[in-house]
């Protein structure tokens, strides 16, 4: 079959690296230490995916705005505490190398900051295979179709052989915004029925089924 995608871009918590649970709990921890009650597992993890301080606002729209500061610090301490022993998903370090080996460009797209970014590129060993990467610190947040516009054009790629590939619903309507197809995955922060809305091509459950349908479909 011939190739019908030249670039993949990764979404990368809840996607390659399982850091969903640990994003949750430092979240909830966060809001005990300033005083707030715990947000529920399912509010928090539908902030994944965002940048901190939108995820922060949108979680909690109602904290006065000097708060943000606070709890994006107490946030941070969490989970940088614990940032060093989250594993990437079962199989993600062979795959994306055998991805590069087809001829695929990848790319990064992540709710992420730079820092925190080139910390889990450094610690996972994958850092050498992506072209470009692109984080919420250094443009639009999700879903604004920025990050994927300006990979493309970094990449000189074409958004008609360009797919996004995410956990979350804020992923797929980026892909969407910005003209591009995508795939869903399961196995990350946001339910099937998030996503199925947003119309990926496909929705998969395990990082074993994103390379299967790559190999068979990409």
């Amino acid at each position: 079959m011939p190739k019908r995608f030249d670039l993949l871009i990764f979404d990368w918590d809840g996607t390659l690296m399982d850091s969903a649970g640990v994003i949750v709990d430092s979240i909830q921890r966060a809001c005990e230490d300033i005083g707030l009650a715990a947000p529920s597992d399912r509010a928090s993890r539908q902030i994944i995916g965002l940048g901190l301080t939108q995820a922060l606002q949108t979680l909690l729209p109602d904290l006065p705005a000097d708060d943000y500061p606070r709890l994006v610090e107490r946030y941070r301490h969490h989970y940088l505490g614990r940032d060093d022993d989250i594993p990437l998903f079962a199989g993600v370090a062979d795959s994306i190398g055998e991805l590069r080996g087809c001829g695929f460009q990848l790319a990064v797209a992540t709710g992420k900051s730079r820092h925190g970014l080139e910390r889990a590129l450094a610690s996972s060993g994958l850092g050498g295979w992506f072209a470009a990467t692109r984080c919420a610190d250094q443009t639009h947040s999700k879903p604004h179709p920025a990050m994927v516009l300006e990979l493309i054009a970094e990449l000189d790629a074409d958004p008609a052989r360009t797919l996004v590939i995410g956990d979350t619903s804020h992923d797929l309507l980026m892909a969407s915004n910005a003209g591009v197809a995508s795939l869903g995955v399961t196995y990350g922060a946001h339910e099937p029925h998030d996503l199925q809305p947003h119309a990926p091509l496909a929705l998969v459950d395990s990082f074993a089924e994103v390379h299967a349908w790559l190999m068979a479909n990409a």
